[in-house]
């Protein structure tokens, strides 16, 4: 086996968080693309708990959740850029962000696409108002982290890419220059940064997957 694997699937942003951070400390890994539909034993020995991807194997042991292995790999390979920022205050704060990505926006973007109606503009109206708390911490910033690519912006790589793409698709906007300014800016630069580029799906080839899962909800 190989020193560092990761099992992941294509097109997953959570798989993608992993590719990035290991990328950027320039580690050597071997990756597993694994079929959703047919789930390998390895991935269900490994994950057991969520039965998910991504899973990075380092020396033969586990670690699962995409947040949770940025972590393991800032703090075991000290080669590279930090991701993660040294002071504990801004750690703290880096968590905090990731997590509101991961859980509270990411269930307010759920909402508004399940919902019709006066429903969905209710709930279109709390994403609105939870990108503006993104919006004024990108205030006089570049990236989330400062003047370089860090955890949260990895973390972010769903709003910045693929949540635009599944917008689109389902004829809703939610990020306008005119009200998000600095997300919209921070978008910008982390789309065309060169690091990012290189190592984001094809957007045409995402633009069908997503199709087909609208094809098979409506």
């Amino acid at each position: 086996m190989a020193e560092v694997k990761l099992l992941g699937t294509w097109g997953s942003p959570f798989s993608l968080r992993v590719e990035m951070a290991l990328k950027l400390k320039g580690i050597e890994y071997e990756y597993v693309e694994e079929d959703l539909s047919n789930k390998s034993s390895l991935l269900l020995e490994s994950n057991p708990v969520h039965k998910k991807i991504p899973v990075l194997l380092h020396n033969g042991k586990p670690i699962a959740e995409s947040l949770v292995i940025l972590e393991y790999i800032d703090e075991t390979w000290q080669n590279g850029p930090s991701i993660l920022p040294k002071n504990p205050y801004d750690r703290a704060m880096a968590r905090f962000w990731a997590k509101f990505l991961d859980d509270t926006l990411a269930e307010a973007f759920r909402k508004t696409f399940a919902s019709a109606g006066d429903e969905q503009v209710k709930a279109k109206e709390q994403v609105q108002e939870l990108l503006k708390f993104l919006d004024n911490e990108l205030k006089g910033k570049k990236f989330f982290g400062g003047e370089s690519i860090g955890f949260v912006d990895i973390a972010g790589n769903a709003l910045a890419y693929w949540m635009e793409i599944f917008a689109e698709l389902a004829g809703i906007e939610f990020i306008a220059t005119d009200k998000l300014p600095h997300l919209c800016a921070w978008m910008e630069v982390y789309l065309n940064s060169s690091f990012v580029k290189e190592h984001l799906p094809d957007r045409e080839k995402l633009v069908d997957s997503f199709r087909a899962r609208f094809q098979k909800t409506g």
